[in-house]
């Protein structure tokens, strides 16, 4: 099957395994794991970081920033549509009594500045205190260019704001931008980078900023139920993945634009928005039927309503492409 459901899918590659069989461990609750600290190391140094934690997920990665940032009753900014806004369980207020105050999303995925300007609460025991602004990069798929994110950057910071990232796909706009990826992330305080989707690795990310910040992190990550034993054998994917998997990051944005074009000429089918790697359509006579067509001719996709999202990632080939064309075709004529 070509699973174009998410970059998520995505399998170890026989390079991948080896290295995560291979991998030396210890216990990382006591700092022990070798192959932890090289991973929390080298992103540090990739992106100039002083320190960097291993956690489990991007979710958990951004509540741990959240935690550290923020005491109760304090507030975060973040886009309207922001993953750790709508996607994220609610996390920071049901875990650390910390108020959302969501603004309105640019097309480009970056929270309006002047709205983020008008939310920001006058220091007033009427309010919650103001103390981050979180930005995500890539925000469907779309990247922003650090230029345009100081947009948003300088308010907060005007106003006295610590700066997130979500960056669980901060490598696709690196890449897609041909940008530095140390001064991509230079103005944020704490980042947060997924190994487990355009990387490929089985599951992790980093997060990564001040010693103290991730001193603080970590205490969270313990307390959140993310301080884990021998993960060295998931180091090493996160590795692997950082060594092997960044440049190719580029052949997906080609396979993705290669799909856009031939399923744009295909009727009943409007491409919508085409960015790194994400294609999102329009479908005529989008429906759990067509899914299951497409199903029946080796393709899963998520289009029983529109629009509907499709992900190239390093499970997807070149000649992939063509089925992929091929099995809309027939699924939308049958």
């Amino acid at each position: 099957m070509i699973d174009l459901r998410s970059d998520t899918v995505t399998r170890p590659s026989p390079g991948m395994r080896r290295a995560m069989a291979e991998a030396e461990v210890g216990d990382d609750v006591f700092g022990d794991d070798p192959t932890v600290r090289r991973l929390e190391a080298l992103v540090a140094e990739r992106l100039g970081k002083q320190a960097a934690v291993f956690v489990t997920s991007g979710t958990q990665s951004n509540l741990c920033a959240l935690l550290a940032h923020c005491g109760r009753g304090d507030e975060y900014i973040a886009g309207d549509s922001a993953h750790t806004y709508c996607y994220e369980g609610g996390g920071g207020a049901v875990l650390g009594g910390i108020q959302p105050q969501p603004v309105r999303m640019l097309n480009d995925g970056l929270p309006d500045p002047d709205h983020i300007a008008a939310v920001i609460k006058p220091d007033d025991p009427h309010f919650a205190r103001t103390k981050l602004l979180c930005l995500e990069n890539t925000k469907d798929g779309v990247p922003q260019s650090i230029e345009r994110m100081r947009e948003a950057i300088d308010v907060g910071r005007e106003a006295g704001l610590a700066l997130h990232l979500d960056g669980a796909r901060m490598w696709n706009a690196v890449v897609a931008l041909r940008a530095d990826a140390a001064e991509f992330v230079a103005p944020f305080d704490t980042v947060s980078m997924c190994l487990s989707k355009g990387l490929g690795a089985p599951a992790g990310s980093v997060l990564s900023g001040s010693r103290e910040l991730i001193a603080e992190a970590r205490k969270w990550r313990k307390m959140l139920g993310g301080g884990l034993r021998q993960v060295g054998v998931l180091a090493a994917a996160g590795l692997y993945a950082l060594d092997n998997n960044i440049e190719r990051l580029a052949d997906d944005h080609d396979r993705a634009e290669r799909m856009a074009a031939g399923l744009g000429a295909i009727p009943g089918v409007t491409v919508t928005s085409l960015a790194t790697n994400m294609v999102f359509i329009d479908i005529v006579g989008a429906c759990a039927a067509l899914q299951s067509r497409l199903e029946s001719f080796g393709l899963l996709a998520l289009v029983s309503s529109s629009p509907a999202r499709l992900a190239t990632h390093l499970d997807v080939s070149d000649d992939d492409i063509g089925v992929v064309i091929d099995a809309f075709g027939r699924a939308l004529s049958a």
